[in-house]
């Protein structure tokens, strides 16, 4: 009877440490801090929801401030912000480009957390706004559905900028995402569509989603970012005249 082959050692780096065992360590931590922001989501909407209609204090301050200083000079970036970041154009056409543009780029496990996390967080945010309930600012200035927190649109932007960090983890990706994260968050505010503590709720809620879908996903997307992009590639191999 032939006995079994032993299971093959762990691998480990230049240092002898398991590789695997250091993996995973090293997603722990960011999943459990996304856990605990997709709580603490949870706990600010069950408090919300037994005052809907009654804004926490520095949700009627920073109103405030916003409504005394409104000017058309801002009202055209913040009607930007609103066009790209919703409508069709911001829940239909540029998820969908991004996720072509990552299978063009041969990076389907990029696509698919891509197209997994923007999905989840969409979800998460109608089902916590239809839970919750709370009324809009009444200085509205832009069509909006029922529901004010969190914002869909700060979850979105919040998901996409974690996604596109992870995939692609240059210092300027992670700073122009985080500022388009922010402006988006500021021109919610600006048009009077949701409170300060609705975008914070927001850009929780996306960050927090995108993190916890990566987990599982993250030795296949380290492995294809490892492989050699087809672009580059074709270049290298072009014929020299």
């Amino acid at each position: 009877m032939t006995e079994p082959h032993p299971a093959p050692p762990p691998p480990e780096d230049a240092e002898g440490h398991d590789v695997v065992k250091a993996a995973r360590v090293t997603r722990r931590w960011p999943v459990v801090a996304a856990s605990v922001a997709v709580v603490l989501v949870v706990g600010l909407g069950l408090i919300i929801a037994l005052r809907p209609r009654e804004p926490f204090a520095i949700d009627a301050e920073w109103m405030g401030e916003i409504v005394e200083h409104r000017s058309p000079l801002w009202l055209g970036p913040a009607l930007f912000f609103n066009y790209v970041g919703g409508s069709i154009l911001g829940s239909v056409v540029i998820p969908v480009l991004i996720f072509l543009l990552l299978l063009a780029f041969r990076r389907p496990w990029g696509a698919t957390f891509f197209a997994i996390a923007s999905v989840l967080s969409v979800v998460c945010v109608q089902l916590i706004k239809h839970t919750v309930g709370r009324a809009r600012p009444t200085e509205i200035l832009v069509n909006a559905d029922t529901g004010s927190f969190p914002s869909g649109h700060t979850a979105n932007a919040a998901t996409m900028v974690v996604v596109l960090g992870i995939l692609f983890p240059r210092v300027w990706v992670w700073i122009l995402g985080v500022v388009w994260a922010v402006l988006m968050a500021v021109s919610r505010t600006y048009l009077g569509a949701h409170w300060i503590s609705d975008t914070i709720g927001g850009l929780l809620l996306g960050a927090g989603v995108a993190v916890i879908v990566w987990a599982p996903l993250a030795h296949r997307l380290a492995r294809e970012a490892a492989e050699p992009h087809p672009f580059w590639l074709a270049r290298r191999h072009a014929p020299v005249e």
